[in-house]
């Protein structure tokens, strides 16, 4: 494959001048026809209101409409096209082309009409994956590929259009792309960009995965796998729109520090309306203002927690009675004996439906008796009979008694605040001492009163899809979700029970006391054990030489991945040891990212992040929180420093972070965390010896 890089040279210019000039015209065409997309999806919400319809019709039209307008007016400002690809006119399998034109590849469609030839297609288009797949092996039919180079920070000006980059494919062997390498080197300042631009075939293939196949990705810090997930998210709403705004689609992220980070690349993709949460605001049935130890945590976060929980609330269900039922209609009563009753909950029981489902089979089961009795006599059973006999005083208060209903703060509570209960539930599952870390220490009034704990919220989500099965989504997208607990995956699988899920997570990067080391059980605990695992090692973001400090590290954490590598050789790694001046050295080392272009993130272990933000502001630096996206300089604690990414990173006393509070026995995991999120530059500065 030849290269052909237009620069400044003298030899170049003529055709520079010429090429960019015709792009940056096109480019002025496709900002008209935009613009006109977007008044004119204003005008048809405007007619639309108009069209004579059903009340439901118009007001599906209308949605639809006013969405379509929306979406366009909320794009973010930008270029409109990062590629073309030219044809070579010889045609594929599927039949000859002929006089196929230069297709540009952005992140939206643009047309100047409905019906007219796209001036701009939207990179998920089966069309584009040329873009992304051919190669000098497998053309695709594509004879160029052009890729564009854009101011940075352009806001979609055709004068910032300023370079460009042709390959020739079937000529020769790939060369690295200089304006991919610019682009993914990009200084980070702000929130994460999307990479539509810069995706690479294994990438693409993942993102272009069947809706209906979940899809597990082991990707090593910088190979992209965050934005594999919210990218396959983006193309799956382009693909299925209708499956999947039928069913949702939700992205899970681990903390709200991340989807801050992560907010923007949706909408920069035309995709809006998305939710995204963190697992805890899914469950939150109540506010957290209880906390619990490491141990107890532990215990209620296992995987065993779901059959106590299961024996709590079916112990209520009451099939053993000695007496019949008189029901009464009218003058008349009919009787269900008590061996029928007894049949007809222990058969419900035995097929195993949600609690309250169970509850209403054995309710439609005693009526279908009483039913049947009544059209022996020559009754005519009419719905409204029916509904009489289901809603009767008698069968209620049966009800009552065979099959409660019943709160998940009740069944919670009751094991929480009842050692008894809790030994009767837990016998052969759980053994004495992890009974008693369970139990509050000061039990409330009752479960209205009591302060529930983050894992108590899991507890009470895993009673409540016993009781019904919640609303699932189409797709969820899971990142980081080495560090979920057994617990916290059934509650997703719950979500996710008829659609599928794309899992993103990095067993090396687990932090959290429960965190997996296998990919296999913690898909099945998620309720995918078919899902494929696709391990990612090609990074793009973190230069070779911070690669290949983590690699050292890597082989001392319990976990079977494969190293990564970096396509990076540019970089710096440097470790500076403190002089008995620990501040002093943490600003110098901050002064000195200063002097370069980008972002500069000082991690530190949670309980020195104050002091080092301290000592920054004293020495002049103004360094701001994690949640202040877009500051220059940001002092972070080692516990939410997962998923973010900055230019420079200054790593404070790695000892401190393996052994600080929040590590809790992942510390070296956390720090392998810590040393994987610098982009350009990352600068040890320590005092203690070095963990690695």
């Amino acid at each position: 494959m030849t290269r052909l890089r237009y620069s400044g040279t003298l030899a170049g210019m003529t055709a520079l001048d010429h090429a960019l000039h015709q792009e940056r015209a096109h480019h002025d065409t496709c900002r008209a026809a935009l613009a006109a997309m977007i008044d004119g999806a204003q005008d048809h919400v405007v007619t639309g209101e108009d069209v004579s319809a059903s009340g439901a019709d118009a007001e599906v039209l209308g949605y639809r409409l006013r969405s379509r307008a929306k979406e366009l007016r909320e794009l973010p400002e930008g270029p409109l096209f990062f590629g073309r690809l030219d044809f070579d006119g010889r045609g594929d399998d599927q039949g000859p082309e002929t006089d196929r034109q230069p297709l540009h590849i952005g992140r939206l469609r643009i047309a100047e009409r409905p019906a007219a030839p796209p001036l701009v297609v939207d990179w998920r288009a089966p069309v584009s994956r040329a873009f992304y797949q051919a190669s000098a092996r497998d053309p695709q039919g594509v004879a160029v590929r052009r890729r564009f180079g854009w101011a940075p920070g352009s806001r979609g000006d055709s004068a910032d259009l300023t370079s460009l980059e042709d390959e020739h494919l079937g000529r020769s062997e790939s060369a690295p792309s200089d304006i991919v390498a610019r682009e993914i080197e990009r200084p980070r300042i702000g929130p994460m960009r999307d990479i539509a631009a810069t995706i690479q075939p294994e990438q693409d293939d993942l993102v272009r995965g069947d809706l209906g196949v979940s899809v597990c990705v082991q990707g090593a810090p910088g190979t992209g796998k965050t934005a594999v997930g919210l990218h396959r998210a983006a193309y799956l709403l382009y693909t299925h729109p209708q499956r999947i705004r039928r069913g949702g689609l939700l992205i899970l992220g681990p903390n709200r520090t991340f989807l801050s980070y992560i907010s923007q690349v949706l909408p920069a993709l035309g995709e809006t309306g998305v939710r995204q949460s963190t697992l805890a605001e899914e469950i939150a049935r109540h506010p957290v203002t209880g906390a619990d130890d490491v141990r107890t945590a532990e215990v209620k976060h296992d995987v065993r927690m779901a059959e106590v929980l299961r024996r709590a609330l079916y112990a209520r269900v009451r099939g053993d009675g000695d007496d019949g039922l008189a029901v009464p209609d009218g003058s008349l009563r009919w009787q269900v004996a008590a061996h029928e009753l007894r049949a007809i909950v222990g058969g419900v029981r035995a097929e195993e439906p949600p609690y309250e489902v169970g509850r209403e089979r054995v309710r439609a089961r005693v009526v279908a008796r009483v039913r049947a009795q009544a059209e022996r006599r020559g009754a005519h059973c009419t719905n409204a009979w029916v509904r009489q006999i289901e809603r009767s005083r008698t069968i209620r208060e049966y009800l009552d008694v065979v099959w409660p209903r019943v709160r998940p703060e009740e069944v919670v509570a009751e094991l929480l605040t009842d050692p008894e209960a809790l030994a009767r539930y837990a016998d052969g599952v759980l053994d004495g001492d992890e009974q008693k870390a369970l139990l509050w220490a000061r039990p409330p009034r009752s479960w209205k009163s009591a302060r529930w704990s983050a894992a108590d919220l899991v507890l009470l989500d895993e009673v409540a899809g016993l009781l019904a099965h919640p609303e699932g989504y189409g797709h969820v997208v899971v990142d980081e979700a080495q560090d979920l607990s057994p617990m916290e995956c059934r509650a997703i699988a719950r979500r996710s029970a008829f659609g599928s899920l794309t899992v993103l997570g990095d067993l090396a990067q687990g932090t959290t006391p429960w965190a997996a080391r296998r990919w296999d059980v913690q898909l099945r605990h998620l309720g995918k054990q078919e899902a494929v695992v696709v391990p990612l090692t090609t990074g793009f973001r973190v230069p070779a030489a911070v690669v290949a400090l983590a690699n050292r590290l890597l082989r001392r954490l319990d976990v079977d991945v494969p190293e990564a590598r970096s396509l990076r050789a540019d970089g710096e790694l440097r470790i500076r040891e403190a002089a008995g001046d620990l501040p002093g050295a943490v600003v110098a080392a901050v002064r000195d990212a200063l002097e370069r272009e980008g972002s500069v993130g000082v991690v530190a272990a949670d309980a020195d992040a104050g002091w080092v933000r301290e000592a920054l502001t004293a020495a002049g630096i103004g360094a701001a929180g994690p949640e202040e996206l877009g500051a220059r300089v940001t002092v972070v604690p080692a516990s939410v420093v997962k998923g973010l990414e900055y230019d420079h990173v200054v790593a404070v006393e790695p000892a401190a972070i393996v052994a600080g509070e929040q590590a809790e026995g992942r510390g070296l995991h956390r720090l392998y965390v810590v040393l994987t999120r610098a982009v350009s530059r990352l600068e040890v500065v320590h005092a203690r010896v070095l963990p690695f």
